[in-house]
């Protein structure tokens, strides 16, 4: 009876489509952009560092992306069971605590995948991996309060990548103008993650996590992301110019305009646009960090 009674309470092992469900592909598009934006600014799109290129590509998508989805997605399957109750492991898909032990064999993958990056990559890799689970777990859970949660998001998003790229393959830290981009483009991120809020508003007010849109309202908080994706692409604009790089500069500004026309109606109706919104600004977006990226490469270069 016993034996019959264990072999009942074994969990099953979830299948490998709620496991890639749960690791979310369709966040790692922007680490892995933001990573070729490094190689790129780098001029490191050579042979010999091409496998060190698509290793960092794969640690910064499938692997930390990865990871930070999982451990998101345990920590938070109580306000999915409200928000996203199809999610794997609200639905049962993934059951027991498998959730969280995905969560962990990804990381524990993920920093030995950061070995041969050297120290630089094996350092970023494993903040990249800290923040994630700062972001999500408790005490911490820098998620309750959207503006230190998001901030950590944006950074391993677009900026740790960025200079990651950079570093891995020359082997040396990013000249000043690397950082200063990078940086600007990952403080603009943190409005992009504002519209990923919108969605879950009163999840969040019931279980007391603070993002923009439960703390702020939605309104104000759609306006506060555009503003916040916009100011770091001026700046962007500017310093573009000053350094004598015309067409890039011209063409961020371009972007820039057409997303501010976008931006006006994301604001009419945020939580019905953010989406929409996510396919077309933020596109534009991501096309201007890549456009910045070619004018370092030909600065740095110079």
């Amino acid at each position: 009876m016993l034996r019959v009674h264990a072999a009942r309470s074994v969990e099953p092992v979830p299948p490998a489509s709620a496991v890639l469900e749960l690791l979310k592909p369709i966040t790692w598009f922007p680490p892995m952009w933001a990573y070729a934006c490094g190689l790129v600014s780098a001029s490191a799109l050579h042979v010999p560092g091409l496998w060190l290129g698509l290793l960092g590509v794969a640690l910064c998508g499938p692997l930390v992306c990865g990871t930070s989805q999982a451990v998101n997605d345990w920590f938070d399957r109580d306000v999915d069971a409200i928000n996203e109750p199809q999610r794997p492991i609200p639905s049962g898909r993934i059951a027991g605590q498998w959730g969280l032990r995905i969560a962990i064999g990804w990381s524990l993958l993920s920093a030995a995948a950061a070995l041969p990056l050297g120290s630089f990559g094996f350092c970023a890799a494993l903040l990249g991996l800290l923040l994630a689970w700062l972001y999500s777990a408790p005490p911490v859970r820098l998620k309750r309060n959207g503006w230190w949660g998001n901030s950590a998001v944006a950074v391993c998003y677009e900026g740790l990548p960025w200079l990651t790229g950079v570093t891995v393959v020359t082997g040396t830290l990013p000249a000043l103008p690397v950082f200063v981009l990078a940086g600007l483009y990952s403080f603009g991120a943190h409005g992009i993650m504002t519209l990923n809020d919108f969605k879950s508003v009163e999840g969040d007010l019931r279980s007391g996590i603070g993002s923009l849109p439960a703390r702020l309202g939605v309104a104000r908080a759609a306006r506060v992301a555009c503003l916040m994706m916009a100011l770091p692409q001026v700046v962007v604009v500017v310093l573009l110019y000053a350094w004598h790089r015309p067409a890039h500069a011209t063409a961020v500004l371009l972007s820039l305009a057409v997303q501010a026309v976008l931006m006006r109606r994301l604001v009419s109706r945020p939580r019905e646009l953010a989406p929409w919104y996510n396919a077309t600004g933020i596109t534009l977006y991501v096309a201007g960090m890549m456009v910045s990226a070619f004018a370092l490469r030909t600065l740095v270069s110079a």
